[in-house]
């Protein structure tokens, strides 16, 4: 991955921050969406960035500007290799929620979801779902981190504080919550066979061993990814106000809901160029697939006895 801090020249306030109302702008005012599509060519340049196999192999900071319609936004960025942003530590932690393995925490909660991800996501359909770039644009750290001590300590103030939070540290903590899983959502057993029935080229033979898979997966985790797959279709249906497509969604949050175990990525990669490598584009595609499916339902997928004939 590539961190970016990016700072506008002469600017009062945070990137994005809109005039008060009331108060008229000046004359030749920025064109409507000029944040937007600023931000569009910041990414369309780490992209070339990163695909510069000199500048992936750096860890220091690089220094940039990139200037438009009278605004010049100054950013730094360095390169952080994907096994080492998406690293899991094993936890032995019974306590909080964060780290700690979601059959323990429904099982304490007497749940089916999790309560953390239940009240993110009910926040962010509730006043973020049209919000441009939600899941893809990065909250505050510390507002994450503030959510995170919150939900870990169970604390009775945390609907009075998620109501206040900026949408964007909601989206973060909930993705934040499925990346220090101890294990992917989708597990570390079954990430060879989803790899494999992903590349499948037979429609039927697919559909039989991803529906399978997805039976395979412990009731906590098939509960819980149905749930958040429902969720993020609702929002890819807002995609002409929020802008985040079904594809956008998988990219967020493919790889961090399905990756191979510690031992097999360092058994698998070293090379930065990795983060653009089929095994991430796979994990994609796999997300992609169910997000694109039908709905489905938990009580017909246990009850349907199609099986894939291949063990998985």
């Amino acid at each position: 991955m590539t961190e970016v801090l990016v700072q506008p020249e002469g600017s009062p306030g945070p990137v994005g921050e809109q005039p008060e109302r009331g108060v008229e702008e000046p004359e030749g005012k920025r064109p409507p969406n000029t944040g937007a599509r600023l931000w569009g060519r910041v990414r369309s340049k780490l992209l070339r960035q990163k695909l510069d196999p000199q500048a992936v192999q750096t860890k220091n900071w690089h220094m940039d500007v990139i200037e438009m319609n009278g605004i010049k936004v100054e950013f730094s960025m360095k390169f952080t290799s994907r096994d080492m942003s998406l690293k899991r530590t094993p936890s032995k932690k019974q306590t909080g929620v964060f780290g700690v393995k979601i059959s323990v925490v429904t099982k304490r909660e007497r749940s089916k979801v999790p309560y953390i991800v239940r009240q993110c996501i009910e926040e962010v359909e509730k006043r973020g779902i049209e919000e441009v770039g939600i899941y893809r644009i990065s909250g505050v750290a510390t507002d994450i981190q503030a959510l995170k001590a919150v939900f870990d300590a169970n604390n009775k103030d945390i609907l009075v504080m998620l109501s206040d939070m900026d949408i964007n540290a909601i989206a973060g903590t909930l993705k934040l919550y499925f990346r220090e899983l101890p294990e992917p959502l989708l597990t570390d057993r079954l990430y060879p066979a989803f790899m494999e029935g992903i590349a499948l080229s037979d429609p039927a033979a697919k559909e039989n061993c991803m529906m399978h898979l997805l039976r395979s997966l412990p009731d906590p985790n098939l509960i819980t990814f149905l749930f958040l797959l429902e969720h993020l279709k609702r929002v890819a249906e807002k995609e002409p106000i929020n802008k985040m497509s079904l594809h956008n969604l998988a990219t967020v949050f493919g790889p961090t809901l399905l990756r191979p175990s510690e031992g097999e990525s360092k058994a698998h990669l070293t090379l930065a160029s990795d983060i653009w490598s089929h095994d991430v584009m796979a994990q994609v595609q796999v997300l992609l697939y169910y997000l694109q499916h039908p709905p489905i339902s938990f009580t017909e997928l246990k009850r349907n006895t199609l099986y894939f004939s291949t063990d998985v």
